[in-house]
């Protein structure tokens, strides 16, 4: 059972996803904000529901689509805005830009622009973790489309072989990039999460615009990951929708743009949260309607402070590199 104060929390960090990233998408498209922007809208459930399972301490690794997987790990919206318009106050002082936002302080260890690039980061965080004897465990989001690439089997196998601690978050809206699952031709088999027993992990295939079927399925592979049961590892199939296009800007020849925006209306895991509230007797409309005033006027505040900040300094250029 949830308390209010919980519930509140959850909601908040869905509309914090959802306004960021509308705000992102609109300052993309007005051309405040330069490079390609992967709106995370429709999916928010998944970050939120996975997430809220996870401490500090622990590890995430993300994808091009990595902002609300950030802001459900718990960093901050001011660097967040600051990062995609290249401002020296963002996250990554204004070097990520959208498709590498990172905050190591939370435990976010990046976004990434590689399909697949994330297993291998995401079992490497796990066995550090494992050799400090720290008790943190690691996961990775990806899509159905990455769940295709080599990387993924690769770090599959090693996180079993190993035993370590490692959750795979397949995010299956149903489309990889421009191809549609209906189409055929991109995989060999439907049910993305059966690739996971082959590995000996335990799997879940759950409704990502479902909070709480997202949240109840990650509380038991987190519990399996942090007591080392079987072997640690854990793979959740989140099925869920993609209203926009693949990038701010796709014209989305692939498919029909107003059917896809009406599905994904019609379950919206949002509003999906806002009924099972109502009905179970949890929490009033006017409790979700403060939530949205005060978001906004968040959202808002962060956007004016990265138009505010400076760039990075030209003497900045070669800072934040490793060799």
């Amino acid at each position: 059972m949830f308390t209010k104060e919980e519930l509140l929390s959850y909601y908040t960090t869905m509309v914090q996803i959802r306004q960021f990233d509308l705000e992102a998408k609109r300052a993309r498209e007005a051309g405040e904000i330069l490079g390609n922007v992967h709106v995370y809208v429709g999916e928010e459930a998944i970050a939120t529901g996975v997430c809220a399972c996870l401490n500090t301490t622990d590890y995430i690794e993300s994808t091009h689509r990595g902002h609300g997987h950030t802001i459900a790990k718990g960093a901050q919206l001011k660097p967040m805005m600051a990062e995609l318009y290249g401002k020296a106050t963002g996250s990554c002082h204004g070097k990520g830009g959208s498709q590498h936002i990172a905050d190591f302080k939370v435990g976010m260890l990046g976004a990434n622009g590689i399909v697949g690039g994330g297993f291998g980061l995401a079992v490497g965080a796990a066995l550090a973790a494992r050799y400090q004897k720290t008790g943190a465990i690691s996961v990775v989001f990806f899509g159905d489309g990455a769940s295709n690439r080599g990387t993924f089997h690769e770090a599959a196998n090693m996180a079993a072989a190993w035993r370590l601690p490692v959750i795979f978050v397949c995010e299956n809206n149903g489309i990889a990039c421009s191809t549609p699952h209906s189409t055929g031709g991109q995989q060999a088999v439907v049910d993305l999460s059966k690739r996971a027993l082959g590995y000996g992990m335990e799997s879940y295939v759950v409704d990502g615009n479902d909070f709480f079927s997202v949240y109840g399925a990650m509380k038991r592979l987190v519990k399996r990951a942090r007591g080392g049961e079987g072997n640690c590892c854990g793979f959740l199939e989140c099925q869920t929708h993609r209203p926009f296009g693949h990038i701010v800007g796709d014209v989305q020849r692939y498919r029909d743009p107003t059917q896809a925006k009406a599905q994904w209306e019609a379950d919206d895991c949002i509003k999906n949260f806002e009924r099972r509230c109502i009905t179970a007797g949890w929490l009033e409309p006017q409790d979700f309607e403060a939530v949205q005033r005060a978001v906004s006027e968040t959202i808002e505040q962060a956007r004016q402070f990265a138009i505010d900040s400076p760039y990075p300094d030209k003497s900045q250029l070669f800072t934040d590199l490793y060799d």
